[in-house]
């Protein structure tokens, strides 16, 4: 049984293309997906069987083997990279919780620059597995 990984699928379309393990694209209909799955991550590892098409190979009873490897899990900074990040933000936050403690709110450039980091940073940390 041929096995590739997903190269795209759109669930909107109803169809998409694995590149097989010998490098040839295979055209993916959402007739030939498992039951119950709906929509495939670019990178998912597949087994399917194939027929030719009118336009060339053709996905049929495909089944997921693994997981789909997380593009955000192996972008994300190193270790070392977010002691800094993490340090840099705890000098920001104090500097904001003495202002807040003399009654001031920082200015909304402050603000903004706070709040675009501390997502930044919340993204780096949220990495689903």
């Amino acid at each position: 049984m041929p096995s590739g990984r997903v190269r795209w699928f759109d669930a909107n379309k109803g169809y998409g293309f694995i590149t097989g393990d010998d490098g040839k694209d295979v055209f993916l209909p959402k007739t030939a997906m498992p039951a119950g799955v709906t929509t495939l991550r670019s990178g998912a590892k597949v087994e399917f069987s194939m027929v030719e098409g009118r336009k060339g190979p053709q996905a049929m009873d495909l089944s997921v083997l693994g997981p789909t490897p997380s593009i955000v899990k192996a972008t994300r900074p190193k270790p070392d990279d977010m002691v800094a990040i993490v340090e840099d933000l705890i000098k920001l936050l104090d500097s904001a919780g003495n202002g807040l403690r003399r009654r001031r709110y920082p200015s909304a450039q402050e603000s903004k620059k706070l709040a675009t980091l501390l997502r930044a940073v919340a993204d780096d940390f949220d990495v689903q597995d």
